[in-house]
């Protein structure tokens, strides 16, 4: 049970596995106005950034669970190394269908809506695990303008138009879900260049250093593709962000 490999490649040099930057992260968990002692689940938590800082600096406590070997064990280093370990852990293991075995006050899937088959099926599963009144994280894309074809929603690693939804649809859908949209974090061009290029450098230097690698060629490809259907596409049409949600 693990990642592609070619996504721990590409990857393996991000703390944050999503175009947020940690001083957005930041903000947002202090906006979300909580007390020390929050118990968070955090489903498909990757290398742990979002968990770990917010247990440093809110005093919030709480599980990850992410199918990401790599990741799984940089979370755990990351906690050590901040000091939360004792606050903190995080699970090798499948986020789709993981159910905490008490309610949690805040539960996340930031970026990893595939867990559920969609944003619907997320919040289904998360509520499982959200105690009544609590918090409840998502990040999903959406357009920050409607692709003009789908040639350029695919540039954008859509599979077509219909996957995502403009801003403005994509919190009427929350809404029309039955919860409340208390809190946003949106990523802008500046995080998500961090994102994308910092990909680049890692596949550069996996290269350079597994030159012989049976993934070697599929790795080149996606380097020499990558940074120009970014800035074509990516850059100009893809938002992001990270929406709190409240049950009526």
């Amino acid at each position: 049970m693990d990642l592609p490999r070619i996504f721990t490649i590409r990857e393996s040099g991000h703390r944050i596995h999503n175009p947020l930057t940690p001083d957005k992260f930041a903000t947002l968990g202090a906006s979300l106005r909580l007390p020390a002692g929050t118990r968070v689940l955090d489903l498909a938590s990757g290398s742990g950034e979002m968990l770990c800082t917010w247990a440093r600096d809110l005093g919030f406590t709480g599980t990850g669970v992410d199918i990401g070997s790599l990741f799984t064990e940089q979370a755990r280093a990351r906690a050590a190394e901040l000091g939360v370990a004792d606050r903190v852990d995080f699970i090798h293991g499948d986020a789709a269908g993981h159910v905490a075995d008490r309610p949690v006050d805040l539960a996340a899937c930031v970026g990893a809506t595939w867990i559920g088959d969609g944003v619907a099926g997320t919040i289904e599963l998360l509520e499982r695990s959200l105690r009544p009144g609590g918090l409840m994280l998502i990040g999903e894309p959406f357009w920050r303008q409607t692709p003009p074809d789908e040639e350029t929603a695919q540039g954008c690693h859509a599979t077509s138009t219909a996957d995502f939804l403009v801003l403005h649809g994509l919190i009427e859908h929350f809404q029309d879900l039955g919860y409340d949209v208390v809190e946003m974090m949106l990523a802008d061009q500046d995080s998500w260049d961090r994102y994308a290029a910092a990909q680049w450098l890692s596949m550069r230097r996996w290269l350079d250093e597994n030159p012989d690698d049976e993934m070697a060629p599929q790795v080149r490809e996606k380097l020499s593709l990558e940074p120009a259907r970014y800035a074509r596409y990516g850059r100009e049409y893809l938002g992001w962000g990270v929406f709190a949600l409240m049950k009526r």
